[in-house]
């Protein structure tokens, strides 16, 4: 079976769920081809990779290589071309946009596939015709931003997509719950495959309590759907009460300097770190290290570092937010509160620091054998193998 993907760009170093998943498929004999927006990995070996036609720039450019390309998928492509041409003319689509899409999606069209898979719902937009006009059956994902935020901004922007996709997968039951709320019908099927990590990696075979020092974590990119800002005023509020902490925000994004300022209001710039982005060896080291992790977002589709840090025995405490809530079972393997509250996030904290020692080892022992047994790269792997078979 030859199957597409369709991402914004190469998988990053951190997106191991898109590579995990890509070695699964190639393991049970299976062909993947990526096709991309933009190259920022040249070096990607798992997988063959098809980089979109640059349509920005020098007007003169940007239409000769239009007219290119278009010259190209009429005399290479015709069949498949004309597909599209005539099922977004159906759609109501203007010529101009229907020309359009034809060169934007050269680099797809060319191939041959079983599955064509957009990555991220939003990855769909405009190309809701795409897989059909190919031959191919549609599939999209949905993590997160692109149905918990996306659709706020653009009401019924995923109207067409209903009526053409073939299946559906999400990485949580909330998130499942968003796509109907969202205008979905029920006219594919929905298939939940949760993250997943390495469990022989993120692994402590050492007891994990000390509790002496209050070291707080967060991995997370900075932005506002995180939740930091509230996580930031919770630890104010701690400070005020006279407990001692550290926390360390592991990361990079454009609220970088909002934070910096934020916590330097609070008067707490002097108990927050911020390292930026990390390699995995030293997050394991920051995680070895950390008592509790904290995850307080706003939204949230999973999470892997929660994953992560239940793995490595960290007593978690996490926001409400989508998949949090199915990540952690609360007062079982972590704690789950109302998100917004900074002061149910602050009491939160201070009860699970005096807890006793017998509670946090039961916590932190469920939390690593639940991930053990059901968020392994192997189930995932397998999981998705028959997401395509079905």
């Amino acid at each position: 079976m030859k199957i597409g993907l369709v991402l914004p760009s190469v998988p990053a170093y951190s997106e191991t769920f898109f590579t995990n998943k890509i070695k699964g498929l190639k393991a049970t004999g299976h062909t993947v081809l990526i096709f991309v927006n933009r190259s920022n990995n040249k070096t990607y070996i798992e997988s063959k990779i098809k980089v979109a036609p640059k349509l920005s720039g020098n007007f003169i450019f940007v239409t000769l290589k239009s007219l290119y390309y278009l010259l190209y998928a009429v005399l290479f492509h015709f069949k498949v071309s004309k597909r599209l041409f005539v099922l977004d003319r159906l759609d109501g689509i203007g010529f101009s946009q229907r020309i359009k899409n034809i060169v934007s999606n050269h680099h797809i069209l060319s191939e041959s596939l079983d599955w064509l898979h957009f990555g991220f719902g939003t990855m769909a937009l405009q190309r809701e015709n795409v897989a059909v006009a190919m031959g191919a059956k549609m599939a999209v994902s949905f993590r997160g931003f692109d149905i918990g935020i996306y659709p706020l901004k653009y009401p019924n922007c995923y109207r067409k997509l209903w009526e053409k996709v073939d299946k559906i997968h999400v990485i949580s039951n909330d998130i499942k719950k968003l796509v109907y709320e969202h205008g979905f019908k029920g006219k594919a099927s929905v298939v939940k495959i949760t993250p997943a990590i390495d469990i022989g990696f993120f692994k402590n075979e050492e007891d994990h309590f000390y509790m002496k020092n209050n070291n707080f974590i967060t991995i997370a990119r900075l932005h506002w759907k995180k939740g930091l800002v509230s996580t930031l005023e919770a630890l104010a509020l701690l400070k005020k009460e006279g407990i001692l902490f550290h926390y360390t925000i592991i990361g990079e994004g454009s609220e970088m300097e909002r934070l910096k300022f934020t916590a330097y209001q609070l008067n707490i710039l002097d108990r927050v770190t911020f390292t930026g982005k990390i390699d995995h060896e030293l997050v394991k080291i920051k995680m070895r290290e950390a008592d509790l992790y904290l995850q307080y977002s706003n939204q949230e589709g999973f999470c892997n570092s929660v994953l992560e840090a239940q793995a490595m025995g960290v007593l978690c405490i996490v926001s409400d937010a989508e998949g949090l809530s199915e990540n952690i079972i609360n007062n079982e393997t972590g704690w789950v509160i109302p998100k917004f509250n900074a002061r149910e996030l602050a009491n939160k904290i201070s009860e699970v620091l005096n807890l006793p020692e017998s509670k946090k080892r039961l916590i932190s022992k469920n939390a690593k054998e639940r991930v053990s047994n059901h968020f392994t790269i192997q189930q995932q792997q397998q999981q998705f193998v028959e997401f395509y078979k079905e």
